[in-house]
């Protein structure tokens, strides 16, 4: 069964095939053209924290593709009283079509995988977030670049997001750079998969605890949140070690004339990002966040069809 855990389990061709069935799809909707790809299928929804983009994306995606999304948070399941993850999978599998989990622990969404009948997406968890990451290359395509043409910067915390620019750089073979403050830094067995990758696909892959040195160039700039969760004592220190990886007009002068910024949202303007970048690049923010509904829709379908025609 395909399952969409990470891109690293997904190669080139296969990352663009559905890419490019997420504009298809984008196309027919914005032509008011809703096919019923997904009549009668059923996507079970796992919210362990807390969403937006997420939530909205797959249930709304759902609807337009003639299915239905069913939303369990984890106060509304038996894993909150102890039910073993396998047998939560087990169950699920026998009733839905699609199963989408939003996690704290990526290893439980690898045991959703292992005994689940049908396909699991990972909708975030602490190691990665690739749903989002679909989005971001979505609209990149849409904004006219070559993703293999791609020089990104990735400015602030290691989290979900570098990790996913790390195995989408790899597979597709556009430049990374990346740079964190010190204490901060890339995970190194993901930086070692992701340049073990690079190797096949030839992407330049390189990070550092230097902003200016990473986005040098960059013509995609980008960032996450990296004051969203802590006590006050927490977000004191990182507001401390955090100091010069605020993505700001100075910062951005460095980068392409022409460059873009993205930000996967929800945004701490004068944080991760100044409000003026932020509100320069809105537009291709925004479409970035609308993206996630189109991404997830040619995903879903996507793994659907893998799944009808047992292609493993």
């Amino acid at each position: 069964m395909r399952h969409f855990l990470t891109l690293n389990d997904f190669s080139k061709d296969e990352i663009i095939e559905i890419l490019n069935l997420s504009k298809k799809i984008k196309n027919e909707a914005e032509n008011k053209i809703f096919k019923p790809y997904l009549e009668k299928q059923t996507l079970a929804m796992i919210f362990e924290k807390n969403s937006t983009r997420t939530r909205v994306s797959f249930e709304v995606g759902m609807y337009q593709l003639g299915g239905h999304a069913l939303f369990l948070s984890k106060n509304d399941m038996q894993l909150n009283r102890g039910e073993l993850l396998k047998d939560t999978a087990l169950v699920i599998s026998s009733m839905c079509d699609i199963i989408m989990a939003r996690v704290y622990r990526h290893k439980d969404l690898k045991i959703l995988a292992k005994y689940s009948k049908v396909p699991v997406i990972n909708g975030l968890s602490d190691l990665f977030h690739p749903a989002q990451l679909m989005a971001d290359l979505l609209t990149l395509m849409e904004l006219g670049f070559n993703l293999e043409d791609l020089k990104v910067a990735y400015i602030g915390d290691a989290n979900n997001m570098s990790n996913s620019w790390l195995m989408a750089a790899s597979k597709l073979g556009f430049e990374l750079k990346i740079a964190t403050p010190k204490n901060y830094e890339i995970d190194s067995e993901i930086l070692k998969i992701a340049l073990d990758n690079a190797k096949q696909s030839g992407a330049k892959i390189s990070v550092s605890n230097n902003p200016k040195k990473a986005i040098e160039l960059a013509n995609v700039a980008t960032t996450d949140t990296w004051m969203s969760m802590g006590n006050k004592e927490q977000k004191e220190e990182k507001i401390k070690h955090f100091k010069g990886f605020c993505v700001d007009n100075e910062l951005m002068k460095l980068a392409d004339r022409e460059a873009k910024f993205l930000h996967c949202l929800p945004v701490y303007r004068d944080y991760e990002v100044s409000k003026e970048v932020f509100e320069k690049h809105s537009k291709e923010i925004f479409l970035e966040a609308e993206n996630r509904l189109h991404a997830q829709k040619g995903l879903l379908v996507w793994l659907n069809e893998k799944r009808k025609n047992n292609v493993r």
